[in-house]
């Protein structure tokens, strides 16, 4: 995260269940589809939301991913795990 927050000027009221309604706007500028994944961050008395983006488990990189058993693994630390094993060289 460690960027500026900038205040949008929007006031929600939670409903009965907890729940917010992100204004489109923001949905718009952040890219944030129905039904896509948000990650949940709090800091001190903050709650942030963060449009998710799965990074490799190894080295926080967002290309060529791969799941593996639950985890995001990119093609390169694949590679780089197999030279450690002495599969490739």
């Amino acid at each position: 995260m460690g960027q500026i927050i900038k205040n949008t000027g929007i006031v929600r009221r939670l409903d009965e269940l907890g729940r917010i309604t992100l204004p489109i706007e923001l949905r718009r500028n952040l890219d944030i589809g129905e039904k896509d994944p948000v990650e949940i961050y709090v800091s001190d008395d903050m709650i942030i939301l963060k449009k998710f983006a799965p990074v490799d488990t190894f080295t926080g990189s967002t290309e060529d991913l791969v799941e593996y058993h639950g985890k995001m693994v990119s093609k390169d630390s694949i590679k780089e795990l197999a030279k450690l094993a002495g599969i490739i060289k």
